[in-house]
Protein backbone atom coordinates (compact mmCIF):
# COMPACT_ATOMS: atom_id res chain seq x y z
CA UNK A 1 0.00 0.00 0.00
CA UNK A 2 1.22 3.27 -0.78
CA UNK A 3 2.25 5.59 2.01
CA UNK A 4 -0.44 9.07 1.89
CA UNK A 5 1.18 12.36 2.00
CA UNK A 6 -0.35 14.85 4.22
CA UNK A 7 -2.42 16.66 1.60
CA UNK A 8 -4.12 13.20 0.51
CA UNK A 9 -4.49 13.02 4.96
CA UNK A 10 -6.22 16.66 4.43
CA UNK A 11 -8.48 15.75 2.01
CA UNK A 12 -9.45 12.48 3.75
CA UNK A 13 -10.40 14.35 6.36
CA UNK A 14 -12.04 17.14 4.79
CA UNK A 15 -14.22 14.42 3.43
CA UNK A 16 -15.13 13.01 6.96
CA UNK A 17 -15.88 16.49 7.75
CA UNK A 18 -18.24 16.88 5.13
CA UNK A 19 -19.98 13.91 5.68
CA UNK A 20 -20.54 14.26 9.10
CA UNK A 21 -21.08 17.76 9.24
CA UNK A 22 -24.02 16.88 6.90
CA UNK A 23 -25.52 14.21 8.55
CA UNK A 24 -25.04 15.95 11.97
CA UNK A 25 -22.77 13.44 13.39
CA UNK A 26 -19.61 13.67 15.80
CA UNK A 27 -16.19 11.79 16.13
CA UNK A 28 -14.02 10.71 18.83
CA UNK A 29 -11.10 9.12 17.84
CA UNK A 30 -9.26 6.31 20.45
CA UNK A 31 -5.83 5.96 18.84
CA UNK A 32 -2.64 4.02 20.05
CA UNK A 33 -0.37 3.54 17.45
CA UNK A 34 -0.95 6.77 15.97
CA UNK A 35 -0.37 8.71 18.91
CA UNK A 36 -3.13 11.22 18.25
CA UNK A 37 -2.29 11.08 14.49
CA UNK A 38 -5.75 10.61 13.11
CA UNK A 39 -6.87 14.03 15.32
CA UNK A 40 -4.09 15.84 14.04
CA UNK A 41 -5.63 15.56 10.58
CA UNK A 42 -9.20 16.22 11.76
CA UNK A 43 -8.20 19.44 13.78
CA UNK A 44 -6.03 20.40 10.73
CA UNK A 45 -9.73 21.01 8.72
CA UNK A 46 -10.93 24.36 9.27
CA UNK A 47 -14.20 24.42 11.09
CA UNK A 48 -13.60 21.02 12.15
CA UNK A 49 -15.23 21.52 15.91
CA UNK A 50 -18.55 21.58 14.32
CA UNK A 51 -18.25 17.62 13.99
CA UNK A 52 -15.14 17.14 16.28
CA UNK A 53 -15.81 16.03 19.87
CA UNK A 54 -12.22 14.75 21.28
CA UNK A 55 -9.40 12.41 20.80
CA UNK A 56 -7.79 10.31 22.91
CA UNK A 57 -4.52 9.15 22.54
CA UNK A 58 -4.45 5.38 25.00
CA UNK A 59 -0.93 4.13 24.69
CA UNK A 60 -0.49 2.29 27.63
CA UNK A 61 -2.84 -0.86 29.18
CA UNK A 62 -3.74 1.80 31.82
CA UNK A 63 -4.53 4.49 29.59
CA UNK A 64 -6.56 2.12 27.54
CA UNK A 65 -8.32 0.67 30.34
CA UNK A 66 -9.08 4.25 32.96
CA UNK A 67 -9.36 6.51 29.39
CA UNK A 68 -11.25 3.83 27.48
CA UNK A 69 -12.64 0.98 29.44
CA UNK A 70 -10.75 -1.66 28.01
CA UNK A 71 -10.84 -4.82 30.56
CA UNK A 72 -7.66 -6.04 31.86
CA UNK A 73 -8.57 -9.24 31.30
CA UNK A 74 -8.76 -8.47 27.83
CA UNK A 75 -5.07 -7.34 27.34
CA UNK A 76 -3.73 -10.03 29.31
CA UNK A 77 -5.31 -12.68 27.47
CA UNK A 78 -5.48 -11.09 23.89
CA UNK A 79 -2.52 -8.18 24.30
CA UNK A 80 -2.95 -4.45 23.34
CA UNK A 81 -2.93 -5.26 19.46
CA UNK A 82 -5.80 -7.29 18.54
CA UNK A 83 -9.84 -7.73 17.78
CA UNK A 84 -10.64 -7.53 21.08
CA UNK A 85 -8.89 -4.90 22.44
CA UNK A 86 -9.80 -2.63 19.72
CA UNK A 87 -13.67 -3.10 19.56
CA UNK A 88 -13.17 -2.47 23.14
CA UNK A 89 -11.49 0.80 22.69
CA UNK A 90 -13.58 2.14 19.86
CA UNK A 91 -16.74 1.15 22.33
CA UNK A 92 -15.28 2.99 25.27
CA UNK A 93 -14.56 5.85 23.20
CA UNK A 94 -18.08 6.48 22.37
CA UNK A 95 -18.90 6.05 26.01
CA UNK A 96 -16.66 8.34 27.27
CA UNK A 97 -16.69 11.06 24.88
CA UNK A 98 -20.54 12.43 23.70
CA UNK A 99 -19.99 11.87 19.79
CA UNK A 100 -21.94 9.58 18.00
CA UNK A 101 -19.00 8.11 15.46
CA UNK A 102 -15.80 6.51 16.98
CA UNK A 103 -12.72 4.90 15.04
CA UNK A 104 -10.03 3.48 17.32
CA UNK A 105 -6.40 1.87 16.08
CA UNK A 106 -3.83 -0.33 17.66
CA UNK A 107 -1.11 -1.77 15.80
CA UNK A 108 2.78 -2.50 15.65
CA UNK A 109 4.66 0.93 14.01
CA UNK A 110 7.92 -0.42 14.73
CA UNK A 111 10.82 -0.28 14.63
CA UNK A 112 10.66 -2.61 16.95
CA UNK A 113 7.98 -4.72 19.13
CA UNK A 114 7.10 -6.84 16.87
CA UNK A 115 6.55 -10.82 17.36
CA UNK A 116 6.31 -14.05 14.76
CA UNK A 117 2.60 -13.72 15.53
CA UNK A 118 2.47 -9.73 15.47
CA UNK A 119 5.11 -8.60 13.07
CA UNK A 120 5.68 -4.90 13.12
CA UNK A 121 3.26 -3.86 10.88
CA UNK A 122 0.55 -5.71 12.31
CA UNK A 123 -2.76 -2.96 13.27
CA UNK A 124 -6.59 -3.42 13.95
CA UNK A 125 -8.88 -0.81 13.34
CA UNK A 126 -12.40 -0.26 14.17
CA UNK A 127 -15.35 1.75 13.74
CA UNK A 128 -18.46 2.47 15.42
CA UNK A 129 -21.72 4.08 15.32
CA UNK A 130 -23.71 5.04 18.14
CA UNK A 131 -26.10 2.14 18.81
CA UNK A 132 -25.01 0.13 15.86
CA UNK A 133 -22.64 -2.62 16.00
CA UNK A 134 -18.67 -2.23 15.56
CA UNK A 135 -16.93 -3.47 12.77
CA UNK A 136 -12.85 -4.51 13.15
CA UNK A 137 -10.27 -4.67 10.31
CA UNK A 138 -6.47 -6.30 10.67
CA UNK A 139 -4.19 -4.88 8.11
CA UNK A 140 -0.49 -5.64 7.65
CA UNK A 141 0.96 -2.41 6.61
CA UNK A 142 4.43 -2.66 4.82
CA UNK A 143 7.49 0.34 5.32
CA UNK A 144 9.09 2.37 7.91
CA UNK A 145 7.35 3.48 11.49
CA UNK A 146 6.22 6.71 9.67
CA UNK A 147 5.19 4.70 6.44
CA UNK A 148 2.47 2.63 8.91
CA UNK A 149 1.13 5.35 10.99
CA UNK A 150 0.37 7.43 7.60
CA UNK A 151 -1.33 4.45 6.47
CA UNK A 152 -3.35 3.40 9.10
CA UNK A 153 -4.53 7.44 9.63
CA UNK A 154 -5.79 6.88 6.15
CA UNK A 155 -7.54 3.65 6.26
CA UNK A 156 -9.13 5.01 9.71
CA UNK A 157 -10.42 7.99 7.89
CA UNK A 158 -11.74 5.93 4.83
CA UNK A 159 -13.24 3.37 7.37
CA UNK A 160 -15.42 6.62 8.84
CA UNK A 161 -16.36 7.55 5.39
CA UNK A 162 -17.55 3.80 4.72
CA UNK A 163 -20.04 3.88 8.01
CA UNK A 164 -23.00 3.08 7.08
CA UNK A 165 -26.01 5.37 7.10
CA UNK A 166 -28.77 4.10 9.29
CA UNK A 167 -32.38 2.75 7.43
Amino acid sequence: MHSPSDSELLELATQVGARLQAERLSLVTAESCTGGWIAKMITDVPGCSAWFECGIAAYSYEAKQGLLGVRPDTLLEHGAVSRETVLEMVSGALTHAGATVSVAVTGIAGPSGGTEDKPVGTVWLAWKRRGGYPRAELHHFEGDREAIRRQTVAVALRGILAIPTPG
